[in-house]
């Protein structure tokens, strides 16, 4: 179900998953002034509220989709209306979830809810858009990826793996779309630990995560990823010691890695036991924001 709200007078369309809160909607409030904009998540009055706050103070015409992007029927309307969409200049697929356990300890249909929505999500939405994107030779995705995709953890099984996957994702189609001379550009954006809803639905205690230096602000994370879109950069980790900490990571031999990340899962010991809480966060807002991501 889609509603519109704005004047008639039509900009770029910026289309973001996961935008009624978090990273989403820092992306919503940096975009307004020089798009238009389709958001997309489950909270239809939090969608609403944010498009009217966009469309009365940038003039915007904002249309929200209230969806959950794992039920088949909704990632379905939202890929055709990509596909339909002339003016499509950006997509931002941002919507996701974090869950914590052991993955055989962890319901199943959990592990399935995140592979849909951080893997065939992104998936039938990206092919979507760049149908429509390499015919004009114009636009731009970012993928909301995670550090977790280079520093990995026990208890975030699926999680790591499906933000690993993205960041694969992406850089193949760089290639893909560098061996063609496109224009369009492709990112897979990187946080470390962001504050958002993210891990108040988790139920964890972000001090018993990481030291507070380490944290970082929405406004930063999407700051950081649109000054690199305009620099056509392929990976933007937000954060000196997120980039310090990924390149380590990436250099060092397999047995060292594992080693450190195994001192990591030992510290975050007590954060293991799976959640009671339902996700949420589900569709709503990627921050995977707590790995953010």
């Amino acid at each position: 179900m889609s509603t519109e709200i704005g004047n008639q007078t039509r900009k770029p369309l910026a289309v973001i998953t996961g935008g009624s809160s978090g990273i989403g909607a820092t992306f919503a409030r940096r975009l307004a002034p020089d798009h238009d904009l389709l958001l997309i998540a489950r909270r239809k009055k939090r969608l609403e509220q944010l498009a009217a706050e966009l469309s009365r103070t940038y003039g915007s015409h904002v249309e929200v989709m209230t969806a959950d992007l794992t039920v088949e029927q909704d990632l379905a309307a939202l890929t055709e209306r990509l596909e339909a969409a002339k003016d499509l200049a950006l997509l931002v697929n941002n919507a996701g979830f974090g869950s914590r356990g052991r993955f055989w300890e962890s319901p199943i249909e959990t592990q399935e809810q995140m592979h849909r929505l951080h893997v065939m999500a992104p998936l039938r939405l990206t092919h979507a858009a760049l149908r429509n994107m390499v015919l004009h030779d114009f636009g731009g995705i970012i993928n909301v990826a995670s550090v977790a995709a280079f520093v990995r953890s026990s208890g975030s099984t699926s999680y790591c793996s499906t933000k690993t996957w993205m960041t694969v994702f992406t850089e193949t189609l760089h290639l893909e779309l560098r061996s063609i001379r496109s224009n369009v550009v492709v990112q897979a954006l990187c946080p470390g630990y962001t504050y958002s809803e993210f891990h108040d639905t988790l139920g964890v205690n972000r001090e018993k995560l990481a030291p507070r230096s380490f944290w970082l602000t929405s406004d930063e994370v999407v700051d950081a990823s649109l000054a690199g879109l305009r620099q056509r950069k392929l990976f933007v980790i937000p954060g000196w010691r997120y980039r310090v900490l990924t390149s380590l990571m990436s250099k060092v031999p397999t047995r060292l890695r594992l080693a450190l990340e195994a001192a990591t899962t030992k510290a975050r010991s007590g954060q293991l036991t799976p959640s009671k809480r339902e996700p949420a966060a589900i569709g709503q807002s990627g921050p995977d924001q707590a790995r953010d991501r």
